[in-house]
């Protein structure tokens, strides 16, 4: 992660996530869930958590069902989790390394700037309001706005189409696999910036770099 390369175009916008990427939310997430699992008797493996995080509501309901069977109440777990986790970020929800600075260069630059993301709505604005940062985003592209979720591109497709900007002109910033494969689909340039998830050899195929944290991605997009 120390070398950063060129980006082979110019940036005309910037697609986020939110999740793990901008806040700490998925630390948070699995810790959440994993305890409410526990209390009800079951054990949740962490690749099997890892390999849902990112998707849509209705994928990662069915792989909560395919993992421990049709009649576990998927609906139920998320709403005690939900609880706990809007618990949790009250008070220890933060912005990951890097982010004030990094919309501060894009405002200096006048770079529009979007977030495409598999939470609600709700969570978004929740998430952004505690930090004050609705009004750093033109748009917000969240469940229920697109058909098909990540690794789907369609979230990122639609994020670009309000900015007013080609995909190809887009950089795109993420932090899981689902959401590298969905930024790379679109045709956007892709960076990584790992949270729960070693960069692995695909993703390096896939994404024009992996930066360290967001100071590495100001860094780029300033160069």
């Amino acid at each position: 992660m120390s070398s950063i390369p060129k980006l082979p175009r110019k940036v005309q916008a910037v697609v986020f996530d939110m999740d793990g990427l901008i806040f700490n939310t998925e630390d948070l997430y699995r810790d959440a869930i994993m305890a409410v699992a526990a209390e009800d008797g079951h054990d949740i493996p962490a690749d099997f958590y890892l390999s849902t995080v990112g998707l849509p509501g209705d994928a990662t309901r069915a792989a909560f069902q395919d993992h421990f069977g049709m009649a576990f109440d998927v609906d139920a777990l998320r709403s005690k989790a939900s609880g706990r986790f809007r618990a949790m970020t009250a008070l220890h929800l933060r912005l990951k390394a890097g982010v004030v600075e990094l919309l501060d260069f894009l405002d200096e630059a006048g770079l529009p700037r979007a977030i495409a993301t598999s939470s609600r709505h709700e969570d978004v604005q929740h998430n952004l309001g505690l930090h004050d940062l609705g009004h750093r985003f033109k748009t917000v592209i969240a469940s229920g706005d697109y058909s098909r979720g990540k690794p789907h591109p369609d979230p990122f497709l639609m994020a670009a189409e309000r900015l007013g900007v080609p995909p190809h002109d887009c950089v795109a910033l993420e932090d899981s696999y689902h959401g590298v494969r969905a930024a790379s689909a679109a045709g956007m340039m892709t960076i990584m910036v790992p949270d729960l998830f070693p960069p692995t050899p695909d993703m390096h195929e896939l994404c024009v770099c992996i930066a360290a944290d967001l100071h590495q991605v100001h860094s780029l997009i300033r160069s």
